[in-house]
């Protein structure tokens, strides 16, 4: 079985892939922007990973996110809900977590299937 490690850096790589899994590093928005920003800006990442290896966002099996404040959760989810692919929702899971650094208010972390 063949691991292709994908845009690896000292700490990670963006794209790992597995036996027809994608593994995406977690994604995050640019800092100082609010967290409808952020969020637009971890789904066009995210968009554009899965891209790279010919999957998208139809094909995502579950995400998880992380939000600095809970507080922020209706604004995300309005982001969200206006990109997920309906009738292709993934299993989720969001919570609240310190991020790397306080300028993050929102990460998302994905794994999803490659297109076959």
């Amino acid at each position: 079985m063949t691991i292709t490690r994908m845009r690896p850096g000292p700490r990670m790589s963006q794209i790992v892939t597995h036996n027809g899994t994608i593994y995406l590093a977690g994604q995050v928005g640019d800092p100082n922007q609010d967290v409808v920003a952020q969020t637009q800006t971890c789904l066009h990442r995210i968009d554009a990973l899965l891209a790279e290896v010919g999957s998208d966002k139809a094909k995502i099996l579950s995400c998880t996110i992380w939000l600095a404040d809970m507080a922020d959760f209706d604004a995300m989810n309005a982001v969200w809900d206006a990109w997920v692919a309906q009738g292709h929702t993934p299993a989720r899971a969001c919570g609240e977590a310190r991020l790397a650094t306080t300028d993050y208010l929102v990460e998302m972390i994905v794994v999803a299937a490659a297109v076959s």
